[in-house]
């Protein structure tokens, strides 16, 4: 169902993207952020499946300034190669890739004609919360175990628009109390806990977890379909 594009952003550096169009018109679109993986095939399906339900949906490739094409599968070698990668996106000088994810944002809603909602897994659910606080254009943010949301530096940040946030609770890399800190932050925040691992949503990692992510999933779309409504909503 998906394809291949390429965007531009305001710097004029241009990335793939992969999108996917719903066969109807568009309620609105959602911006899907990658894990540490890439644009790989559990990031390709998530777009598919939100295209499927009726949304315009699109992932940019964030790892694109750093190392072209990057597609990663969830053994031990891949996520060294992920971390790796993510720490010299980190380092890259402001606005970063965070100018990427506001160009898919723009595209979003220029091509769909409504609102724009944003979701992320694992670095792509902390870059989902930065995206709450920095990015223009966005009407609902939807985290999945963002890696680095609960520091203090993260908690810091004002989200400008509704998020509803997913953790595990059995996550060994965002430790509970780190979640409960978050929430009593920002009780405005939506914030559901899991018994379940880091990873719980993708079915191609030995985390999956089925119920968690079948509940997870119930949620983000009754809080999409609530804040994007529909193209004319």
């Amino acid at each position: 169902m998906g394809r291949w594009v390429t965007l531009k952003s305001a710097d004029g550096f241009e990335f793939p993207a992969w999108q996917a169009a719903p066969d109807a018109a568009p309620r609105a679109a959602i911006v899907v952020l990658q894990e540490i993986f890439g644009v790989n095939a559990h990031i390709r399906a998530v777009v598919d499946r939100l295209a499927a339900r009726g949304w315009w949906a699109i992932a940019p490739a964030t790892f694109e300034r750093v190392r072209p094409g990057v597609d990663l599968g969830y053994g031990a070698s891949d996520i060294g190669v992920g971390v790796a990668l993510k720490a010299q996106v980190e380092g890259l000088p402001a606005p970063g890739v965070m100018a990427d994810i506001q160009a898919a944002i723009d595209h979003g809603a220029h091509a769909s004609g409504g609102k724009v909602g944003l979701t992320g897994f694992c670095w792509g659910g902390l870059l989902a919360w930065r995206a709450a606080a920095l990015c223009t254009g966005l009407s609902a943010v939807v985290p999945y175990y963002g890696g680095g949301m609960t520091s203090e530096a993260e908690i810091a940040r004002q989200p400008r628009v509704p998020v509803l946030a997913h953790f595990g609770r059995r996550d060994r890399n965002i430790p509970v109390s780190g979640v409960q800190a978050l929430s009593a932050a920002h009780p405005e925040v939506e914030v559901h806990l899991y018994d379940a691992e880091h990873g719980f949503n993708c079915d191609l990692r030995a985390s999956y977890d089925e119920a968690a992510a079948m509940l997870a999933r119930d949620r983000t779309l009754a809080f999409f379909d609530r804040h994007l409504g529909s193209m004319t909503g």
